[in-house]
């Protein structure tokens, strides 16, 4: 999870150049499509790690009288919501030519 807390990602919403952005593919479409994909891949890393977290502090009664707060649980959702979000995380790599793609038309044709 470092890796994401120590990414440049912005935590707000910014504003890009769209040059920037389809620069690698020429195609802005295509870039964006890949972009959303690589943030679907980190949002189900980040969800796979905070709900393997989260199951350590589960109790597994079934008795609804004793609820108490966890305040090692709530740290740790804290910290995951202070994470930059998925997509910004997928900019900053795809800006920073992180992300590894390739074009399937254009290994069909060779």
């Amino acid at each position: 999870m470092n890796k994401y807390r120590n990414s440049n990602a912005a935590n707000s919403t910014k504003t890009y150049n769209k040059l920037e952005i389809e620069n690698p593919t020429d195609n802005i479409y295509e870039a964006i499509s890949i972009i959303a994909k690589r943030s679907g891949q980190i949002n189900s890393e980040i969800k796979k790690e905070l709900h393997d977290k989260l199951d350590e502090f589960a109790t597994h009664n079934d008795s609804l009288e004793e609820i108490f707060e966890n305040k090692e649980q709530i740290e740790v959702s804290k910290f995951y919501e202070k994470l930059p979000k998925p997509y910004a995380i997928a900019i900053e790599e795809w800006l920073e030519n992180k992300i590894y793609y390739r074009d399937t038309e254009a290994d069909t044709e060779q």
